[in-house]
């Protein structure tokens, strides 16, 4: 079995970095075509480099669609600058702002899409804030997620409609926040194949080989349970558990000044760790949103949260606007020279996922699928059945194949569902565009409801529906 490709150095677990260069054996049977839907993503010249970097490629077409017809058109010169620069001559590249136009004939798309975030992002972190629930990304659960959700998944149930018309063989590979929601409305309404990809199960898998000291290649590990809230029950090092050496120092650092790495303590996730007993894939900042133990009052964000990713109130809000800006100007340099281009390929899943598809060359990654997809039962069987899950699949001819897990430890699963049940009823409340469901949803938030009473959570989830109501047509 293919391990995930390797990395040598990192930092946060939400900020990748490059990677060695590997290759699976074997060559591409043919050309491939590859649309990128919302192309002026951050994530499109990397994943696009991280393709026509596998070896034994025959080239094919990258089509580019986005709504934004300036950032269309400079994603589409610096695509057609990186292949001059690589000598990718078998490649050629499209532009649409119509998805229509371009998706025929797709072997996979790849989904980054932002609908509304820019005009919403303040709605969704300041309204709840009013309310007393303290986000610091607010996208992919608590009120901002599910407001993320509510407009973005419309949009994307028309998408997968489109594909299963012009390109009902695709692999649609999923970027877009909220994973959980977003995979679930596809699972749960339409028959193409999707797998909703994160990168933090490597990012954090790294992060637990830096902490215990033992070479990445060497570590044992397995991981189950859902986007952002994954499980690490397995770790060991030539047959040595390696949780008693983190949980001592998780002790430490929790008793007094941090230790590594200096820069984001990553003190929620330690004390998660010490009282249910594994370590979660999700930075502290983020997964202190999906708890409701961490950021419900003043004195334990102040004690568990620090800058940043590490838990900074509104962080996600406050920085988004300029990340953007300087995307946009990043991107610029890139096309005038100013910053290279000569990546090496990366340890996201897209390319990974084209080359052992197209090499019928098996390689595991961690996906978001249906827990229902397991060819033997679920695939967590103490998780619900209609749930989406993030678990080890194996990629090969067939596509992807997800594996089964088993039984996770109760505690996990219960933290695992509690989640869940607030994702059921925001992907209900988007495919059904219902203001009921998406208060029902709000009402089982483990923040929200361990800040909120009932009628408060029915008051902010109104307000928010007003305050966007430009970009949520269609919602009674």
């Amino acid at each position: 079995m293919k391990k995930s490709p390797a990395k040598k150095s990192l930092g946060h677990a939400e900020h990748t970095k490059s990677s060695e260069t590997l290759a699976l054996p074997g060559a591409f049977q043919r050309p491939i075509k590859i649309t990128m839907l919302g192309a002026g993503s951050g994530f499109t010249p990397r994943l696009i480099a991280d393709v026509i970097n596998i070896s034994g490629n025959r080239g094919g077409v990258i089509a580019l669609v986005d709504i934004d017809l300036n950032r269309l058109k400079t994603m589409h010169r610096l695509i057609e600058k990186l292949f001059t620069q690589r000598g990718a001559d078998k490649w050629t590249v499209i532009g649409s702002e119509d998805r229509r136009k371009v998706l025929k004939g797709s072997d996979y798309i790849v989904n980054c899409i932002e609908v509304s975030g820019l005009e919403c992002v303040r709605h969704d972190n300041d309204i709840p804030a009013r309310y007393g629930v303290d986000q610091c990304i607010g996208d992919t659960i608590g009120p901002g997620g599910l407001f993320k959700a509510l407009r973005t998944i419309p949009v994307w149930l028309e998408v997968l409609k489109d594909a299963e018309k012009l390109c009902p063989n695709a692999i649609v590979l999923n970027y877009t926040n909220p994973m959980n929601m977003m995979c679930l409305a596809a699972g749960r309404t339409s028959s193409m194949q999707v797998v909703g990809l994160c990168h933090s199960v490597q990012g954090t898998s790294h992060v637990l080989s830096l902490r215990a000291k033992v070479p990445y290649d060497e570590m044992e590990w397995e991981c189950a349970g859902i986007n952002h809230l994954a499980w690490f029950t397995k770790l060991r090092h030539k047959g040595k558990d390696l949780y008693p050496l983190l949980m001592k120092q998780a002790r430490k650092d929790l008793s007094g000044p941090p230790l590594e790495p200096a820069e984001f303590p990553d003190l929620v996730r330690k004390h998660m760790m010490l009282h249910f007993g594994a370590f979660i894939t999700e930075s502290s900042g983020h997964l202190s949103e999906y708890l409701p133990y961490y950021r419900k009052r003043k004195d334990l964000r102040k004690r568990y949260s620090r800058p940043r990713y590490d838990g900074e109130s509104s962080f996600y809000v406050n920085n988004w606007p300029t990340w953007r800006k300087n995307a946009d100007r990043e991107r610029m340099d890139m096309l005038h020279g100013r910053k290279p281009i000569d990546w090496p390929r990366s340890w996201e899943y897209a390319s990974w996922i084209i080359e052992a598809r197209e090499k019928d060359s098996p390689f595991r990654i961690h996906g978001n699928v249906m827990n229902s997809e397991g060819n033997s039962g679920l695939l967590i069987t103490n998780l619900p059945a209609n749930g989406c899950v993030e678990v080890a699949c194996m990629i090969d001819r067939n596509g992807v194949n997800p594996t089964r897990y088993g039984a996770l430890p109760p505690q996990m699963a219960a933290i695992c569902a509690s989640n869940m049940s607030m994702f059921d009823l925001g992907a209900k409340a988007a495919i059904e565009r219902s203001k009921e469901a998406a208060i029902h949803a709000l009402m089982l938030d483990p923040l929200t409801s361990a800040v909120c009473g009932l009628e408060e959570i029915k008051s902010m989830t109104l307000e928010l529906f007003e305050a966007e109501k430009k970009f949520l047509p269609g919602y009674k």
